[in-house]
């Protein structure tokens, strides 16, 4: 099951690392603005899966990509004081990310735009990056939960 997991994990990552996501940055790309990235992938993905027959697969593929993350921290370096703040600081972006995309679907541009922008401060413009969740969340809503865990991506 866990590689199941690792694929979706591994698939996350790869579109994290899409150049045009970062094309509006002010500076240098941050671990924080790929992290911002993933976790906005991430959330789209549980928004898009989230059914009642699903709960339980989701709820173990969260935990999983959390754990990875937390893996990942630590490979860059941080104590364990600061991890565990790191940690609780990026579940609660994530959840917020997540909660003001759960009606992206009715959402006009410029809402879509003021949610983003609360979570992607070091761009100067924001637009290529809902044109972009645009085509992941229809993307995604057209592939389903199983095709997803199995499948690679192609970034």
């Amino acid at each position: 099951m866990t590689i199941k997991f690792l694929n979706v994990y591994n698939n996350l990552v790869s579109l994290t690392t899409n150049k045009k996501l970062y094309i509006s940055l002010k500076s240098q790309d941050t671990f924080s603005d790929r992290l911002t990235i993933f976790l906005t992938h991430f959330a789209f993905f549980l928004k898009v899966y989230k059914t009642e027959e699903n709960k339980k697969i989701l709820q173990e593929i969260y935990d999983f990509n959390f754990r990875q993350m937390e893996l990942s921290i630590r490979e860059i370096g941080y104590g364990d004081q600061s991890i565990n703040k790191k940690m609780k600081d990026y579940i609660n972006v994530f959840h917020a990310i997540l909660s003001d995309i759960h009606f992206w679907d009715t959402m006009n541009n410029e809402d879509k735009i003021n949610k983003l922008s609360k979570f992607f401060i070091n761009y100067e413009k924001i637009d290529h990056l809902i044109e972009y969740f645009n085509d992941f969340n229809n993307i995604l809503s057209k592939k389903t939960l199983n095709s997803f865990l199995k499948s690679v991506s192609n970034s």
